[in-house]
């Protein structure tokens, strides 16, 4: 029988080691991407159906210590919304979107790690904030139906 499979959710850091607000981050996603895909196997259980569903907080961590691409940023600050000041904490010293690519594109160092971006739902973190991470990833899709590959209300 032919199955389709879902493709985890990809979760992107925008990390710098020497960087300990980065590290925290990256400790934090990696402990729930962990988590996130334990599950039992058949000799320590007989009922399978929680393994068969699980949570859908599994996603794949992609961490890269290069900056964004313009189009990644231009991504990236359309899911920061328009908040004043919101292109200066991205990249350092950006007044609004053009500012931020025109000075990206000047010295790479000036974006400012670390940044969680979710692609697949839009959503962008900015620093190191446990419950804006948390938030995040609870707010991907609940489950799926591992077996089958198929999402679950």
């Amino acid at each position: 029988m032919f199955r389709f499979h879902k493709t985890l959710d990809v979760i992107t850091l925008f990390h710098k080691a020497s960087s300990p607000a980065s590290l925290r981050a990256q400790t934090l996603l990696k402990q729930i991407s962990a988590h996130a895909s334990e599950t039992a196997t058949e000799d320590q259980a007989t009922d399978h159906a929680a393994q068969n569903k699980l949570q859908r907080t599994e996603f794949e961590l992609n961490v890269t210590e290069d900056p964004p691409t313009s189009d990644q940023l231009r991504t990236i600050l359309e899911y920061a919304g328009p908040e004043p000041g919101r292109a200066g904490q991205i990249v350092e010293g950006a007044a609004d979107e053009a500012d931020a690519l025109k000075k990206l594109k000047e010295d790479p160092n000036r974006f400012q790690r670390p940044v969680i971006v979710d692609w697949n739902n839009g959503r962008a973190v900015f620093g190191d904030k446990e419950s804006e991470i948390m938030k995040m990833i609870s707010q991907l899709p609940k489950e799926t139906n591992s077996r089958y590959g198929k999402a679950v209300d």
